[in-house]
């Protein structure tokens, strides 16, 4: 893990466009996003120093990294990061024996050409990096279930809830095809009839830009109304009685491990922040 490093002072995010949380009575809200038509989605999972705290993981990349990347083309943000408000521990085994990042942060580009500069910002800024390029399916947003309405934040506001942020190796013996059809196909759509989430986002691996990035081949980022609907398992797995908690556990645990080694994935749990949004009209 790199050393600690000093944060350079605050800068504004103005540079790339990037909205602070508006004040009381301002401007409310994009309702929904970031969607980038036709953008490049990178993925940046990003190691503080072992010293930093939350929020300085936080402020150094609303306050210093954000900033810079506006020179990069970049259309679209979402920062997912360990900001200390998130407190709630996954209920995910911890298998995978590795350190976890500290957080995501996702970019829309309109070149992959982009990367170089952006890995150089990253570094700058103190952290150690892997990067990846990735094909998104929102499998669910904000609204488009009972467990929470559209969304009516700012860019630059926190989003309610907290969300899981699992990276997946694809087990050997599945073949990509394969293994895409029974995420997608099967996992997707049970765990939704089942678990209250607010927002399901699915990145599939295209490739890795960083040398010697972890070979994750799924990244995603499952919302939750609140930390209880993760630490009570009755909310997080469904169950209206004392019946239905084993059950749905099964149902749940046979889905993930038909395409999953429970030692080749890892949870984190982050708050998200969309940063910066771009609307298809």
């Amino acid at each position: 893990m790199a050393q600690k490093k000093k944060v350079p002072a605050r800068k504004t995010a103005k540079k790339a466009g990037v909205r602070r949380p508006a004040p009381k009575g301002g401007k409310k809200a994009a309702p929904r996003g970031p969607v980038a038509a036709g953008a490049t989605k990178l993925i940046y999972l990003l190691w503080a120093p072992s010293t930093w705290e939350p929020r300085q993981v936080k402020g150094a990349i609303l306050d210093v990294l954000v900033p810079h990347l506006g020179g990069a083309g970049v259309t679209a943000i979402t920062l997912y990061c360990k900001d200390g408000e998130t407190t709630v521990k996954s209920p995910a085994p911890n298998l995978y024996g590795k350190t976890a990042p500290d957080a995501k942060l996702c970019l829309w580009v309109k070149s992959k050409a982009a990367h170089g500069r952006i890995e150089k910002a990253v570094a700058e800024t103190g952290f150690t990096s892997a990067a990846y390029r990735v094909t998104e399916s929102v499998y669910k947003d904000y609204g488009d279930n009972a467990h929470a309405a559209a969304r009516h934040w700012p860019d630059g506001v926190r989003s309610p809830g907290v969300v899981a942020v699992t990276l997946m190796e694809r087990p050997a013996k599945l073949p990509r095809a394969e293994w895409i059809r029974r995420w997608h196909g099967a996992m997707s759509p049970l765990s939704e009839s089942i678990q209250p989430r607010t927002r399901y986002v699915r990145n599939v691996v295209e490739e890795a830009l960083t040398r010697g990035a972890p070979p994750f081949e799924g990244i995603v980022a499952e919302a939750w109304p609140s930390p209880r609907h993760v630490s009570n398992p009755f909310l997080f797995y469904g169950a209206r009685n004392p019946l239905m908690l084993p059950v749905n556990m099964v149902r749940i645990l046979r889905a993930v491990t038909s395409f999953l080694s429970l030692r080749k994935i890892q949870t984190v749990m982050m708050g998200e922040y969309i940063l910066k949004s771009a609307w298809k009209k």
